[in-house]
């Protein structure tokens, strides 16, 4: 992969996602970004994510709302999604259960496994604490 250009609104977008433990969605990273870079569009924050994500420089999330998050953290960690106000957090998890859980796998696959994405749903304590 070709290295890219210097961007200063690919920059921004990235210093924006590393401040956030919320995953944030594209319209988020805009609306925030956009404070610091008036000019910027959403078609370029749009542009620049995606770029960011295929280059591994961050993670694109897909929890089944519909619509994509963004993660700073490209470190092996799983995630929660809750059910009642949609949030996105990060779980610690050990690297090496989350490489037993990639042995586990590759024990029953004639094949490679190089990794998995898994999401836990559930309650988060500000909804439960609300209720």
């Amino acid at each position: 992969m070709a290295a890219q250009k210097f961007s200063r609104q690919r920059q921004l977008i990235k210093e924006f996602l590393m401040t956030r433990k919320d995953h944030p969605t594209a319209d988020i990273v805009y609306k925030n970004v956009r404070r610091q870079n008036p000019n910027i569009s959403l078609g370029t924050v749009y542009r620049n994510l995606t770029l960011l994500a295929d280059n591994g420089e961050i993670n694109r999330l897909n929890v089944g709302d519909g619509v994509d998050h963004f993660d700073g953290d490209t470190s092996l960690h799983y995630h929660f999604v809750c059910r009642v106000c949609g949030g996105v957090t990060d779980l610690d998890a050990d690297p090496d259960q989350i490489d037993s859980l990639n042995a586990l796998a590759a024990a029953g696959f004639e094949g490679h496994v190089a990794g998995h994405m898994t999401y836990f749903y559930g309650t988060c304590r500000n909804c439960i604490c609300s209720r």
